[in-house]
């Protein structure tokens, strides 16, 4: 458990990556994301990278158009464990 909540917690605790997540409350590509957060392409690529492997964000290829979403599922089991960590008696 703890391992899973580490993972999340790294993930989201950098403010690159939370302005991504709310950016990707609506599924876009990473052209959307570098217009609406004015960084750098692969600054963004790499902040893509680290919340697809915690699992937090999904991806679909539609030809040379990637667009990514919420791995909502995942992202509320990381919210849950933070919760039940904090909240542990």
């Amino acid at each position: 458990m703890q391992e899973k909540l580490t993972i999340f917690i790294k993930a989201i605790g950098d403010p690159t990556r939370l302005k991504i997540l709310h950016c990707l409350s609506d599924e876009c590509c990473v052209g959307e994301v570098l217009e609406k957060l004015e960084i750098r392409q692969n600054l963004i690529s790499h902040h893509l990278k680290v919340l697809r492997d915690a699992k937090l964000v999904k991806f679909k290829k539609q030809g040379l158009r990637v667009n990514y979403c919420l791995d909502k599922k995942n992202l509320d089991a990381g919210l849950k464990l933070l919760n039940d960590f904090f909240n542990k008696k």
